[in-house]
């Protein structure tokens, strides 16, 4: 790879109700109109900060946005960023049977698509959840006219996560015999394990530095991208907090006051690097990957 390694700034858009935390809790009309207000709010706020910044990204957005708010999917895509899709409604790969499975991609696809004005190509699974209990989605994700996943993450997690895929983009093969581009989240080697340091709880909980040294180490080893994540309602320190349980509390809340800051920091000191997921892929699709095949 000439360079350095290319970010991609990558935000799941939902509200924050649909977290897999509050699955199985009661949430109020009230309370789901506030957080769908305050998803908007949110990435509006991040739309003129990417803009500031001079910044691309892609936007993984729960299809059931495109019929509640398509004027933000076409916001997202006015101003050149990519929009994938993060499932028709937020479940968890878990729920579906490949069949079922593959209507929710599609349905979701066509849905994003239409609104955005271009084909929707790219997906991340809710909770990261194509793991080895759901490696039957493999064949599902390469036979529905996506061009990439990035749905791994090459850590140990007790929801979530596939230790031995690799670091850097792969070919994900499928039971059978199907294949899709995979872009793994950004790890940071250390010890013989893989620190998870891409985004999300991470990025709040962790001193800004352990991430940079992931960026700096996958840079070094010339990989072709670091994939990292967020959520809008990350950069909303005022949202009202949901009844969790206290571990999920402190995963879901700790740090919201840091991350605006932080945020402003990744975009200036490594300005230049940023690029769509989709633009990594372009340059991905005709080079000889590792494959790794997805085994219950």
């Amino acid at each position: 790879m000439d360079g350095p390694t290319p970010i991609v700034l990558s935000f799941d858009v939902e509200e924050h109700d649909r977290i897999e935390a509050a699955a199985r809790l009661t949430v109020t009309a009230s309370q789901k109109r506030d957080y769908a207000a305050r998803m908007e709010v949110s990435t509006l706020k991040l739309l003129a900060k990417l803009a500031d910044a001079g910044a691309l990204a892609t936007f993984y957005v729960v299809g059931e946005i495109a019929r509640s708010h398509p004027y933000l999917i076409r916001d997202i895509a006015a101003a050149g960023h990519e929009v994938g899709t993060h499932s028709w409604s937020h479940r968890r790969v878990h729920a579906f049977t490949p069949a079922t499975f593959r209507d929710d991609l599609r349905r979701s696809m066509d849905a994003l698509g239409e609104v955005a004005g271009t084909p929707v190509v790219g997906y991340r699974a809710p909770t990261f959840s194509v793991v080895r209990q759901t490696a039957w989605a493999a064949d599902v994700l390469a036979g529905v006219g996506l061009r990439y996943d990035t749905s791994i993450f090459p850590i140990r997690h007790d929801r979530y996560g596939v230790p031995d895929a690799p670091r850097g983009p792969f070919r994900l093969r499928g039971a059978a015999g199907g294949a899709v581009l995979e872009l793994p989240m950004a790890t940071l080697r250390f010890g013989g394990v893989n620190l998870p340091v891409a985004g999300g709880g991470y990025f709040r909980l962790f001193p800004l530095r352990v991430l940079e040294a992931g960026i700096d180490q996958l840079t070094r080893e010339g990989a072709p991208l670091a994939m990292l994540y967020f959520h809008p309602w990350e950069f909303d320190p005022g949202t009202p907090r949901l009844q969790l349980s206290p571990l999920a509390a402190f995963r879901t809340y700790v740090g919201l006051d840091r991350t605006d800051g932080r945020l402003d920091l990744l975009l200036t000191r490594y300005r230049g690097r940023f690029r769509r997921a989709i633009d990594v892929v372009e340059t991905l699709d005709a080079a000889t990957l590792p494959e790794y095949r997805l085994k219950q």
